[in-house]
């Protein structure tokens, strides 16, 4: 156990953070799942949708530190072409 006062404070600072970052995670994650319930439904208007909203929670989740850059761009990318392979394939 912390025993000091900056330690504990450490100790307070770095819950606060985690229960924010898990929160954020929690976020991206559930417009994910929107998104991906879109695309295994086929419908490209509801999709394309999704993807909009989808895209900025992402983007906000690398500012704040939870996901790397990479991974989002990469992620996006993956879903974008998804998505037009929709149409295509209708």
């Amino acid at each position: 156990m912390a025993n000091n006062a900056s330690a504990r404070k450490r100790i307070r600072q770095t819950a606060k953070r985690t229960e924010r970052n898990r929160m954020r995670r929690s976020r991206v994650r559930t417009f994910l799942r929107k998104l991906e319930l879109a695309i295994a439904t086929a419908d490209k208007p509801k999709a394309e949708a999704a993807f909009r909203e989808a895209q900025p929670e992402m983007q906000r989740a690398v500012t704040k530190g939870v996901l790397h850059q990479n991974t989002v761009a990469r992620k996006l990318s993956r879903l974008s072409a998804r998505i037009k392979a929709l149409s295509a394939a209708a």
